[in-house]
């Protein structure tokens, strides 16, 4: 068993415990009469703008890293993020492993005028209307994580909610199952998950057997401006960015630096 895959045998206790708090029927109540901001662009809307969009991640560790931020401020960070010209954030929940909270991202939510992906390992439709009710403008579906069968029924949830989807795999065959679904934005794992090494050839390779008009973001292993020279330079048009950021102390700075000048403002 892989991180991925014992992560979300976690994931799965987790939400079992959270539905004795909270039934899937209020869960989905409380989905539906979210009031959604108008002011706030969906996250599809957010990645198409022109030039590279940067996904930036408020995460506090993960496991392969172990703590990131001893020190956490992560609203302060959320809005740094806006500030310097991010296109969304992305926010963890996922508290066993990236010490993540939904308190995180309800208050971000609440707080930043660009939207949120929740970051957590989607299993459970609970988690989709979840999302909603804490704010999220969208949510991660990983390939590896659902077959066909979810994979297609979370995706509807995610439309049926006026939410967006960035679907994440992480091989050819990963991707063709996202296309599938209809993922309109799909994210690639540079990330392999058994070895922990990071390549961001990954994408580039996998860009090529996307349609043009899919949003393609590159995931995990982004340090560098070469990085996202090579990545603009090979049609990819967001990258989702975390550690990096995370451990640097002016994000705005950071920011411009792999942009290699300073954001538009979106």
């Amino acid at each position: 068993m892989n991180i991925l895959e014992k992560i979300g045998e976690k994931t799965k206790e987790r939400i079992r415990e959270e539905k004795k708090q909270c039934s899937l029927e209020e869960m989905r109540n409380r989905a539906e009469h979210t009031t959604e901001n108008k002011e706030k662009p969906g996250f599809l809307q957010a990645l198409k703008v022109q030039g590279m969009s940067y996904i930036c991640e408020v995460k506090k560790a993960s496991p392969s890293k172990g703590l990131i931020a001893p020190e956490f401020p992560w609203l302060d960070i959320a809005k740094e993020y806006e500030a310097a010209g991010a296109s969304a954030v992305s926010c963890l929940t996922e508290p066993f492993y990236f010490m993540g909270q939904n308190g995180y991202l309800e208050k971000i939510a609440e707080e930043i005028n660009i939207p949120v992906l929740r970051k957590d390992f989607t299993v459970d439709e609970y988690m989709i209307y979840q999302a909603k009710a804490l704010g999220a403008s969208a949510v991660l579906l990983i390939c590896s994580l659902l077959d066909d069968v979810k994979l297609r029924n979370f995706y509807q949830l995610t439309k049926e909610l006026h939410m967006d989807a960035l679907v994440e795999a992480h091989d050819e065959k990963e991707v063709l199952r996202a296309l599938d679904c209809g993922a309109k934005i799909i994210g690639v794992n540079n990330r392999d998950l058994k070895t922990f090494q990071v390549d961001t050839g990954n994408s580039i390779r996998l860009r090529k057997i996307a349609p043009v008009d899919a949003v393609f973001v590159s995931e995990s292993g982004i340090r560098t401006s070469e990085d996202i020279h090579r990545l603009r330079e090979n049609d990819i048009q967001a990258v989702l960015i975390g550690e990096t950021l995370m451990r640097s102390p002016d994000k705005r700075k950071a920011l411009e630096h792999l942009n290699g000048g300073p954001l538009c403002q979106k």
